[in-house]
Order: structure tokens, then sequence, then C-alpha cells
């Protein structure tokens, strides 16, 4: 599954927001019994294994100069899960992307 968002921070701004926030992903995910490791596989790409449910699952960020494309392989036995994943994964792209508050 893919998510596209568009912004217009450039690159620059948007990898920096990821690298001071990435550490907050899993409290955007339901549940809240999710674990979340990222890495970085270049530049514009940070990849992702969420372990929720007793399942791992890959994913990635990948950086655009006027998007943000999230990506998720969901496992078959969690396709029933694919509409609440997708609003998560928006959700957590945009209060990713979003100007600090204060």
């Amino acid at each position: 599954m893919r998510i596209v968002l568009p912004h217009s921070l450039g690159k620059e701004e948007v990898r920096r927001r990821l690298h001071d926030n990435s550490h907050k992903i899993a409290g955007h995910l339901p549940g809240g019994m999710a674990d979340v490791t990222t890495d970085w596989a270049g530049e514009d790409r940070m990849t992702m294994v969420i372990s929720a449910m007793g399942q791992n699952l890959a994913g990635a960020v990948e950086i655009g100069e006027e998007d943000v494309a999230f990506e998720l392989e969901l496992p078959l036995a969690l396709s029933f899960a694919k509409p609440m994943a997708e609003a998560a994964m928006r959700q957590m792209g945009e209060k990713l992307l979003a100007p600090p508050k204060g």
C-alpha cells in the first residue's frame, strides 16, 4: 500500500522533520502496541519495520521534491486492516510534516 502526500517544504526540511520525529511513529499507529525501527537507506529514503499483532511489517518513506510517499507491505492475514492502516499512515505523515507547534 502506498500513500503520497504533497508538500512544499523542500527535501531538506522534510528530511530534518523525519529525522527529528521518526521516534514518534509508533505513537501514530492504532492500538498503541507497536514497535517501530527506522533506518536511513539513503538520503531520501527511510525504511521501517513495524512489529504489531505478532507480525513484522516492512515499510518505507520516500522523500520527493513535492511529495512524500509512505509505503507499507501489509500481509494477507492483515488485509482486513487496510483501511485503518491507510488512515493511520496518512495521519502519521501529515503530523510528521506539520510545522512545529509553539
